[in-house]
Parts: C-alpha cells; structure tokens; sequence
C-alpha cells in the first residue's frame, strides 16, 4: 500500500513538471512570435536607417580611405593628413569653431534667462512669448534682406554707431563679419530655447521650492541651487541642438556673402561646399569625418558634465 501512494506521488509530480514544461515551452513560442511580429513592423524603420544614414555613412569611410572612388586604391591616413595641413580647412574649422563656441553659450544662457523671466508674474507674458517665437515662422532668406539692409554700409547700424562717435563698419567685409550672424543666430534660435527652458522649469518640484521658501532661501538661491540642479538635462539638450544648428550655419552666411566670403565668415560648409564642387571625394569624406568626430567629443564631454552635475537631482 505504501508503495503504491508513493508511485502515485511520484506520478504525480512527474505530471506536474511536465505541464511546467509545456507551459514554458508554449510561453517561449509566443515570445518568439511576438519578436517576429515586432520586427516586421520594425523594419521599415530599420532598412530606413540602413539606407539612408548606416550604409553612406560607411560608403564615406571607405571613400576617406582610398586613393579615389574609381581606382579605390587603399591610402590609410594620407587623405586625413591631406585635409588637415589644407590651410582653407583649418581656417574654416576655426572659425566654425569660433562661431559656435560664441553664439551656443550666448543661445542657453539667453534662453535661460527669457525663460526665467517669463515663469515670473510680469505684464504682457504672453504677447512677449509671442514675440520671441515669431521668428520661427519667417522665411530665412527675408531675415537676410533685413539683415543685409541693417548692416550694409550704409545701414541702419553703421548710422546708429555713427551717432555714438563710432566709425563706419563694413561688416561682412572686415574682421567683425561674424557678430552680424550671431545676432541672426540668437534672433532665430532664442523662441524654441525658452520654450524648452519654460516646460523645464513647469516640471521642477514645487515642495521642494516651498521648503527652500520656509527655510528663508532667496529667489537666487533657489535658482541657482535648485532649479539648475533640475535643468540639467535640459541645458545639455539646449546646447546640444544650439551646437547641431550652430554648425549648420552655412545658409545663412551664403545668402549673405555668397560661396567665397571674407576669411573670418569661411564656415567649415563652404570648404565642404567648395570640395563637393571639384568631385574631390575622398577630402570631402575625410572633412566629414574629421567634423563628426569633433561633434561627438563635444557632446561627450557634454554628456559627462550632465551625468556629475545631475546624479545627485536622481538620487
């Protein structure tokens, strides 16, 4: 009898494990299914990407390191070496660089300062919001007649500095040519910052700025040590497409100055521009790269900056 209910009970259990294993097996089938059908509605996306950024992207490697596209004859660095002693690139990396570390410090800031502004209890907020986003929908290329009417010779500004005891500057002719298209750059990109600044600011806890309050924190204090803390991410978002617009500036000083400016407006798209003309593939290729490469430490370094200054907002 003993021997019976223990078969019974090892039967039993035997039962058990098997329809564990079919559940199990059955819970596999239909993950395996749901992968499949996820990466059918997926691939669309992915043969998008591969089309459109992943394969270029390496066609232009492969064309940085060959002696030309045609022959294909394999020249390791030369091409980089070639581009980077090119005097016309360096220049024109230069004052790209100049550019952008002049305008994208003076878009955040200026956004954030807007934005601070406009979270506060002033008059006429939402015509002065108004205001700042109305360039967004102006065509580009009436915002360079009007800039070119201001700052022509005899324009609008140079009459103005003139009035101040200032001598007449031509300014996209001289060394100065840059602040006309920092302004520009400001003017246009000041709206769509404070927006961002101004849906940041909505989200920070309004406890925590009612404790600082009671504990007799001011209004600096709370801006400075709290509601930067929370905009963190943020600023890093901000600057990051101030630095992707800052870089794409060359239409804007084409319309301006045409293909071949002054020295000090010669963007790294003009050298760009200007290779793409000759069929120079592989220093046009070596160029990108040399950029992107740029681009990405910049932004690692922003990334990093973000992750030390915001780890103690997530704790």
């Amino acid at each position: 009898m003993a021997e019976k209910k223990s078969f019974m009970r090892v039967k039993g259990i035997r039962k058990k494990t098997g329809d564990g294993r079919g559940i199990r097996h059955r819970q596999s089938k239909h993950e395996r299914r749901a992968r499949y059908v996820s990466m059918f509605y997926l691939s669309p996306s992915i043969i998008g990407v591969l089309v459109f950024f992943v394969i270029p992207f390496l066609v232009v490697i492969y064309y940085s390191l060959v002696n030309n596209p045609v022959q294909g004859r394999f020249v390791g660095l030369k091409n980089f070496i070639s581009v980077w002693n090119n005097e016309a690139f360096r220049q024109a990396g230069l004052n790209t660089l100049r550019f952008s570390f002049t305008a994208v410090p003076l878009a955040v800031i200026g956004s954030l300062f807007l934005a601070a502004v406009m979270e506060s209890k002033i008059p006429m907020k939402s015509k002065f919001r108004t205001f700042f986003l109305s360039p967004i929908m102006v065509p580009i290329a009436s915002v360079v007649l009007i800039w070119q009417v201001l700052f022509h010779y005899n324009g609008l500004v140079n009459e103005l500095i003139t009035v101040l005891g200032i001598t007449k500057i031509d300014w996209f002719k001289s060394a100065h040519a840059q602040i006309p298209v920092v302004l520009l750059f400001l003017w246009k990109n000041l709206g769509y910052n404070m927006i961002l600044f101004m849906a940041a600011l909505s989200s920070v806890p309004k406890d925590l700025i009612e404790v600082a309050q009671l504990e007799g924190a001011g209004r600096h204090q709370i801006f400075f040590k709290i509601k930067l803390r929370y905009l963190s991410a943020t600023i890093v978002f901000v600057t990051i497409m101030s630095l992707i617009s800052s870089f794409k500036v060359f239409r804007e000083v084409y319309l301006l100055a045409g293909d071949y400016p002054v020295s000090s407006l010669y963007m790294l798209q003009h050298y760009m521009n200007n290779t793409f003309r000759s069929l120079d593939y592989q220093k046009l290729s070596s160029a990108a790269i040399i950029m992107s490469l740029v681009i990405i430490v910049l932004f690692f370094i922003m990334y990093k900056a973000e992750d030390h200054f915001g780890r103690d907002v997530e704790d």
